[in-house]
């Protein structure tokens, strides 16, 4: 299997997560020349209020608004896993998924969601928070785990930083979006199953009054906020 490197790999429960997580950091990171990787877990196919749409139709409309985001954002490249949507489980055969991707782009950086935030989360945010830290530390740096990795020419890597997208109680750092917020938004509009047909009316209000609230304690005008982890061992 061949390597593909990257700087960063944001790793991302469903189609449009990583828009509303880490998109005017991405655009950031893009402009600074830095090379970005999505993997998207699972396809999205429930994410609907619309009873005549069926799952596949779904599924295929939302990896086209995905690749849509992403070329506004200059993302390299996003790989699917296909796996369905409210389906995750924290097991090994995911798990060693996940370590192949990291071994495959060798990042710097890898970004997820928070696994820890508190009582009401989708369940596919918990668990590939938690299997995304899981795989960087230990899975992706050993040479024992998954041994057949190797055999796909796939060599352990290590990690240098976690950013996970999260909530007030868990932020230690915050991305200054002042520059790149038209841009996340542009991203966040080619998830027309998602924010359009009125379920989000003024999304760049929204997204205004949530990137200004990010910033607060700042000298930034808008901001994403993450908790970040640098990885020591």
């Amino acid at each position: 299997m061949t390597v593909k490197k990257a700087d960063v790999l944001v790793i991302t429960p469903h189609p449009d997560d990583a828009e509303f997580g880490v998109a005017g950091t991405v655009a950031k990171w893009v402009a600074e020349g830095k090379e970005v990787v999505y993997v998207v877990c699972t396809n999205g196919d429930k994410g609907t209020g619309d009873y005549s749409v069926k799952p596949e139709e779904l599924a295929a409309i939302r990896e086209q608004e995905q690749r849509c985001a992403a070329e506004v954002l200059g993302v390299r490249e996003v790989i699917f896993l296909h796996h369905e949507d409210q389906s995750l489980e924290d097991t090994p055969e995911f798990r060693k998924e996940i370590v192949r991707m990291i071994r495959m782009f060798r990042p710097d950086i890898v970004v997820s969601a928070d696994p820890y935030r508190r009582y009401i989360w989708h369940r596919d945010h918990r668990v590939t928070g938690q299997v995304v830290l899981d795989a960087v530390f230990p899975y992706a740096r050993d040479h024992l785990a998954y041994p057949d990795l190797l055999e796909e020419g796939l060599k352990p890597h290590k990690v240098k930083e976690v950013w996970l997208w999260t909530i007030a109680d868990n932020i230690n750092h915050r991305s200054d979006i002042t520059d790149t917020l038209h841009i996340k938004v542009k991203a966040l509009r080619c998830h027309e199953s998602q924010v359009g047909n009125n379920r989000f009316p003024d999304i760049e209000g929204r997204l205004r009054e949530w990137a200004k609230d990010r910033a607060k304690g700042t000298e930034y005008e808008f901001a994403e906020a993450f908790h970040r982890e640098e990885i020591l061992w």
